[in-house]
């Protein structure tokens, strides 16, 4: 049986452009939203000490499931095996993705 395949995924996330590793990802029930599940780590006996990928293993640890909005993700890869976990500031402006705005309330009468 063939191994369960290991999916990169590249999240802006608040001014910041992170690369997890993930065993699973679907389409999420809550509307605008993609689920992953199975984070996947490096081994934690490596000598060198990287702050950003400590700083995403302690952002997802104890995580079961996370929902990912849409307009948050860059990009989806299925990779043969996991690499660094990476976080990156971002110097570009990503816009959000457009959608609809309120309409103003009805007058009266």
């Amino acid at each position: 049986m063939a191994a369960k395949p290991i999916y990169r995924v590249v999240v802006h996330q608040q001014g910041e452009v992170w690369d997890l590793y993930v065993r699973e990802i679907f389409q999420s029930e809550l509307w605008g939203f993609i689920e992953v599940e199975e984070f996947v780590f490096d081994d934690a006996s490596r000598v060198v000490v990287d702050p950003g990928a400590e700083k995403l293993q302690r952002t997802f640890d104890g995580v079961k499931r996370s929902y990912l909005p849409l307009n948050a993700i860059v990009r989806i890869d299925e990779v043969e095996r996991e690499g660094p976990l990476k976080v990156v500031k971002s110097d570009t402006r990503v816009a959000e993705f457009p959608r609809p705005f309120p309409l103003p309330p009805r007058g009266e009468g």
